[in-house]
């Protein structure tokens, strides 16, 4: 006997200012910004190569003007990376929770019963310590769910590969920090940088699967309002 398909929730009046809207607009933006975190990432990972390279030669005992100039160029261009990598990290967040707070509001009238988290959460989950390994990631997979077509089977396979190579980057690179600011020796050098290469490789896998789930999820969001199953504002109701 095939099973009755699922009712979506009755749609109830949303609250005046918490209908849906497209995030199509702050998507891109989100997604151009992470852009240019793969961008300066990439510029980071061109500096460790620079660092490790010099950092060898003098662990090997190469001594000379032109080793001491390069260790001069691979120095600064290591802390013009690093500053490039916060102003696009700082820039990115904000248009990301942006986006996010209205992905969240969305999906809150789309099918409020498959959020476990109240919408503060949105943006409180990333400063909060401890809940934040977890709580972000549980945001953006219950609006997942409330944002797929009544009735459909929904993965989370995208969310949970973003989710987990980011965790290991934060892990990775707090590792790579420490050790290069207690790296003395031109070998200590030599593998703060290696690990901060590390980093700066996961860093981009993460920023790039950030851009697979902004846009899968936006998709998701789009065909939803396209679909005519969402409530309309308490205003168009009477």
């Amino acid at each position: 006997m095939t099973s009755p398909m699922p009712v979506p929730p009755y749609p109830q009046p949303a609250p005046p200012g918490a209908w849906p809207r497209s995030p199509a607009a702050l998507a891109r933006a989100t997604v151009v910004l992470l852009g240019l975190v793969v961008a300066t990432d990439l510029f980071a990972c061109y500096a460790d190569l620079l660092e490790m390279d010099v950092t060898r030669d003098l662990a090997d005992g190469v001594v000379g003007g032109d080793v001491i100039d390069r260790a001069d160029h691979a120095d600064d261009l290591y802390g013009l990376s690093g500053i490039l990598q916060g102003v696009a990290l700082v820039a990115t967040m904000v248009v990301y929770l942006c986006w996010l707070w209205r992905v969240r509001v969305n999906a809150g009238v789309f099918d409020a019963s498959r959020h476990r988290l109240r919408l503060g959460w949105t943006i409180g989950a990333w400063f909060c310590p401890v809940v934040n390994l977890w709580f972000p990631r549980r945001i953006v997979a219950d609006s997942w769910d409330a944002s797929g077509p009544w009735g459909a089977r929904s993965g989370h396979a995208l969310v949970n590969a973003w989710w987990t190579l980011w965790l290991v980057d934060l892990v990775v690179g707090r590792f790579a920090d420490t050790r290069s600011r207690r790296a003395e020796t031109a070998d200590e050098l030599y593998d703060a940088a290696q690990a901060m290469l590390v980093s700066d490789v996961l860093d981009i896998a993460a920023a790039v699967l950030a851009v697979l789930v902004v846009l899968k999820l936006t998709g998701l969001q789009e065909r939803k309002l396209r679909s005519g199953e969402t409530p309309l504002p308490a205003s168009a109701l009477g």
